[in-house]
């Protein structure tokens, strides 16, 4: 299983693109604007977007990226995500007003997008992978994932703070090889950290003494211009972890 990594920062400037990452060829999980590092060759062979929840950040790709191959999908794109999620797709993104819908363009026999509901601690098997829905703790409802492959176990947090579903769901697989977890802010903006549900490296910390896996954990969603003190703070925080920040571009194989 490959993982490339489109976007991970919590916002835009310079060389910076939010959440997005590529599973093999043919899977996204969220789609900000990472998404835009894709050709068109590559954006027509995903077929499938996992998102984590419903904050512009995570998903701003996905209107764009479909009004590009419209004209070329055969079959539609599928969006999986909480209820919530796709209400708020449907109500504030495909509303006709801010964007077509196509989920029920060219029309509604043959349309161009589809969503479908995954429930927090469902899961949905596509070839030999198997991606897990996981409930955490974040200002909207929110998920992270856990995706079982040939070659091994990948998990991502998505936007959340102090929590135990998402570590006790973690514990409960037999491996886990490699862990891309949220540290949007650093230390001295902790108040902001848990009014936003998110983690800085303090409470990422104190949460990963949770988990009795040990894998290599890199950090996401660090605040533009943040990234060198988050990272420093977690080197320093974080205890009996191999830590770093995320690379765009950068491709894991596991």
């Amino acid at each position: 299983m490959n993982i490339r990594v489109l976007g991970y920062n919590g916002s835009i400037g310079s060389d910076r693109h939010t959440t997005s990452f590529l599973i093999d060829d043919d899977i996204l999980i969220d789609a900000g604007t990472g998404v835009c590092r894709l050709s068109l060759e590559e954006i027509l062979r995903i077929r499938h977007v996992f998102l984590t929840h419903s904050h512009l950040d995570h998903l701003t790709g996905i209107p764009l990226m479909i009004d590009s191959i419209f004209s070329q999908i055969k079959t539609p794109v599928t969006v999986h995500a909480r209820h919530e999620t796709l209400a708020a797709l449907r109500n504030h993104i495909f509303n006709w007003e801010i964007w077509p819908d196509f989920s029920v363009l060219p029309n509604t026999d043959h349309p161009v997008i589809s969503f479908e509901e995954l429930l927090p601690g469902g899961s949905v098997a596509l070839g030999l992978r198997k991606i897990h829905a996981i409930p955490v703790n974040h200002v909207v409802p929110a998920v992270g994932y856990c995706i079982e492959g040939d070659g091994g176990v990948f998990a991502f947090s998505g936007d959340t703070t102090t929590n135990d579903s998402f570590w006790d769901a973690l514990n409960r697989f037999e491996r886990l090889d490699l862990l891309f977890v949220e540290a949007a802010f650093s230390n001295s903006d902790i108040d902001i950290a848990r009014k936003s549900k998110h983690y800085c490296p303090q409470l990422l910390a104190a949460d990963l003494l949770k988990l009795r896996h040990r894998p290599p954990v890199y950090i996401s969603h660090p605040k533009p211009g943040s990234e060198d003190v988050i990272a420093r703070e977690c080197h320093a925080e974080i205890k009996g972890f191999a830590v770093e920040i995320l690379t765009e571009n950068e491709v894991f194989r596991i």
